[in-house]
């Protein structure tokens, strides 16, 4: 199998993923908001929609189109992981938390039916929406992908 150590850091992050929200459901009751500092709380919420609670509130199909999509994804991006030469470190990096994420959120779609979401960060009067380990791996993997160092050779 190509790539294993990134597969081990793959398992070190949705485990660290379903720990915390493992946390804050069985520490917090769903809404409960505690404020940490000036810039972040922990608020723990779930999530039945898409990024931004994109869809939520729909039932069985809705829930279903997300699980599959989350699966989709899943797949596809270990296909295009497998094609990726070890050489493009930054872009393997990225990919690999790209799949910690989508994966980490695909579990808590199968095992609850939604998402769990706990970090609350806001500044100024400004709330971002409130995410997770898995999103931020998203987030961060997407990031790493796009700005990926091109080669001069």
């Amino acid at each position: 199998m190509k790539h294993k150590l990134y597969y081990l850091l793959f398992l070190v992050l949705v485990s660290l993923d379903q720990i915390t929200k493992q946390v804050f459901m069985a520490s917090y009751d769903l809404g409960q908001s505690v404020f940490v500092n000036s810039y972040l709380s922990w608020t723990y919420l779930q999530n039945t929609g898409a990024a931004f609670s994109f869809l939520a509130g729909g039932g069985f199909i809705q829930k279903t189109f997300l699980l599959s999509v989350s699966v989709l994804v899943s797949v596809w991006l270990i296909f295009w992981i497998q094609r990726t030469s070890p050489l493009h470190l930054q872009k393997l990096f990225g990919q690999f938390l790209l799949l910690s994420g989508a994966v980490g959120n695909l579990i808590d779609r199968a095992l609850n039916g939604f998402v769990i979401d706990f970090i609350d960060v806001h500044v100024n009067g400004f709330y971002w929406p409130v995410f997770n380990l898995a999103d931020s791996f998203i987030f961060l993997g997407v990031a790493l992908i796009l700005f990926e160092r091109k080669s001069t050779a």
